[in-house]
């Protein structure tokens, strides 16, 4: 009986393992530093999430026309944004114009 109650722990522990590795890989850390975003370019899947890091000294507002459009984030502040509709979009900084970056969602 307790190898039967060890095997499904271990299986269970395992499943557990598959489901977080599943939920980290639609997600991608974008950087924002010196008035950049680090990657430029990025391809996900419908219904993957951004997270954009503030790690610059200043504040950043981060838009997509028509998609979506934060509130300021100081440094140190994450924004997670899903992309539910396939695309190319370009996300963009009100507060820094030249700042920009391609989101290619598949």
């Amino acid at each position: 009986m307790k190898s039967r109650v060890l095997a499904a722990g271990v299986l269970v522990s395992g499943l557990m393992a598959l489901c977080v590795q599943a939920i980290a890989a639609d997600k991608t850390i974008i950087v924002q530093k010196g008035r950049a975003f680090h990657p430029g370019d990025v391809t996900i899947n419908k219904g993957d999430t951004l997270t954009f890091t503030n790690d610059d000294s200043f504040i950043h507002q981060i838009y997509v026309d028509g998609l979506f459009d934060s509130e300021e984030k100081a440094p140190g502040e994450n924004l997670n944004e899903t992309f539910s509709q396939a695309g190319t979009f370009q996300v963009r900084c009100h507060i820094h114009p030249t700042m920009h970056m391609t989101v290619h969602v598949k």
